[in-house]
Parts: structure tokens; sequence; C-alpha cells
């Protein structure tokens, strides 16, 4: 396991506070600039005054721990396996981080649509829209999950704007690539704890591929954020916040002046268990994310070259590509013809 250093800076994320935007043009002007700041140089913050009622926050808690809790014949019913749109359930060991086992099991779950197979000559990420699978026995799973998507999606659409803003680009440049059709994606997480082999691993280290990520974590810590000194740092829990962090499709479309930062998460000891709630705020499968214009444009480093990870200027490409990999059951079984031979 790596060593993280406690340099005092990165003991913490820095705290950005939403509702400043409400309280008069120096408290925006300032959250702006704190905003500027996180995202330029961190790519990751903690999100607080968000306006997520602590009643909604609780429903979906309770939830996903009763879920949790059932037998494990009735969540495997609705393993992942049997979705060609990566929708489900997804058994302790069955996902992969750069090729590593991640050692947790989650419930994968977006936009409750029909399920679009599709047609000769369209792109294969039409795979990813479809249905949900749900577990007959909480209805209440469902309405708490699909109400966490379409509250997150608020708060981030306006996160997004005042980011655009504080770098002065236009709060609504990407409005068109999100609206009814985006492709938001909701994970319910659980982590039992270290894996009996020892290995420490609940998620490689990865960036995120979307525009924000919005993580509602418990207190028992495990979340690690590479920061600038190359270390990857915890970041302690922080009561009623969201970590946040900029995805790999705001790097790209500011040329690297927003960064993408890897994180991951280490197992938390022995039997403890963590829970985590991601939600990943997407654009539409068919967007194409255009250059942001902005006045800081010259400035940029330029964006991180992966070969092992290209970008692509369609989203769903990304997505696809990134469902691909990390759910190899799922591939072997429904898209075997988009497996890149060995």
């Amino acid at each position: 396991m790596t060593h993280v250093s406690t340099t005092p800076s990165y003991q913490q994320l820095p705290i950005i506070d939403l509702s400043a935007a409400d309280r008069g043009p120096q408290a925006r002007a300032l959250l702006r600039a704190q905003l500027h700041s996180a995202a330029h140089d961190v790519g990751f913050f903690q999100l607080v005054g968000h306006g997520v009622p602590e009643a909604e926050t609780r429903a979906l808690l309770s939830a996903m721990r009763r879920f949790f809790a059932l037998p494990e014949d009735e969540r495997l019913a609705l393993d992942n396996v049997r979705s060609p749109h990566f929708r489900g359930y997804t058994r302790t060991g069955d996902e992969r981080t750069g090729g590593s086992r991640d050692w947790r099991d989650q419930l994968d779950i977006g936009a409750e649509r029909p399920a679009r197979i599709p047609g000769a000559g369209e792109p294969a990420y039409w795979w990813l829209e479809g249905p949900n699978q749900w577990p007959d026995s909480l209805p209440e799973l469902r309405t708490a999950s699909l109400a966490w998507v379409e509250r997150l999606s608020s708060v981030a659409e306006r996160l997004l704007h005042e980011l655009l803003v504080s770098i002065g680009a236009p709060a609504d440049f990407y409005d068109p690539i999100f609206g009814d059709r985006a492709h938001p994606h909701l994970k319910l997480v659980r982590y039992p704890g270290s894996a009996g082999d020892g290995a420490d691993q609940g998620v490689g280290a990865h960036k995120d591929y979307g525009f924000l990520t919005l993580l509602l974590q418990d207190q028992v810590g495990g979340l690690q954020v590479q920061r600038e000194d190359g270390l990857f740092h915890d970041v302690p829990p922080l009561e009623g916040a969201f970590v946040v962090n900029l995805g790999e499709l705001l790097e790209v479309a500011t040329n690297g002046y927003l960064v993408a930062t890897n994180h991951r998460v280490v197992s938390p000891p022995g039997a403890t268990e963590r829970f985590s709630v991601p939600f990943f705020y997407n654009p539409r499968l068919d967007a194409r994310v255009e250059p942001l214009p902005f006045p800081y444009a010259d400035t940029a480093r330029g964006i991180t070259d992966d070969p092992a990870n290209p970008l692509f200027a369609e989203y769903g490409y990304n997505e696809l590509k990134g469902k691909l990999r990390a759910h190899p059951l799922v591939a072997e079984r429904h898209h075997g013809s988009l497996l890149t031979p060995a």
C-alpha cells in the first residue's frame, strides 16, 4: 500500500459552498474564484450548500442498506450479466479497474428508458440505453434512486453553470448536449472490507469520463485523490457534503485548463463495510463535446495523453469503452463483436 503524506495543505479538499451563489454579488464572486481555483488546480472539491434535503438523502441510504441486506440470491436475480445495457447488480470482484478486480459490490442505475438496440449503421453505444433492474421486494429503492438521479442532475447543472462562468465561459454553453436525453449514471456501492488475499483495491486508480461526479460517502473513509505532489491523499468524509470531481470531458473541452484527477478507494480494514453513492453527470450519448470558448484558453496545459485510454469526440463511445473494460462478463455475453481480440 502506498504511504500517504500528511502534509497539512492536503488534509482536506477545497470546500465550495454553492448556496453563496444566492447571497449577493460579493459572495457569488468569491464562490466563483474558489471554484475556478479548485477546478483548475485540484480537479476535486467538497460541495456544501447544495440544497439536497436531508430527508431525501436518508431515504436513499436507508433503501440502499436494505438492498445490500437482501439474501444473495435476491441480489443475484438482478445480475448485470442479464442486461446488455450494463444495468443491475455486480457481485464483489466482478468489476475491473485497470485490469484488476475491484473489491466491492454495487447496483448500476441509469435513466429509466426502453431498451434501444442499435440498427444497421447505428453506433454501438445505443446499447447503453435501456431499463434498470429492480428488486420486487423493495419498491422504495426504485423511487428513492430515480428521485436522486433527478435531484442531483439539477444540482450538477447548476454547479456546471457556475463553474463555466467562473472561468469566463458562457454558463449555458453545454446545455444543448444535456436536456431530456442526457445519460446520467448512479451507482449504489458497498465495500465489504478487505479481500481475503490481502489486496486492498476497493477501486483502482482512475479518472471519470463524463463531465462531473458527485459522490455521497459515509463516515468510514477510504477515498484517496492524487494531488499535485503525485501522491494519493485521503479525503476525510465531511458530513452533508458531496465530493465533486471533474471528468475527462471537461479536461478535453478546456484543453487541460480544468483537470480530471486520478482517484481510488482503499478497502476499509477487516470486515468494516463502507457505503458510497457516486452520481455521474453525463451528456447525451450522441453528444459531440465542442471546445469551450474562455479567456484562459491560451494558458491551458494540454490534455493528458494516455495511449491506453483514447478519448472519442462522441461521448457514447467513451462510456461504451469504459463499460466493456469494467464489466468483462457482460461484454463477453452480449457484446463479443465489440471486443478487440487479445
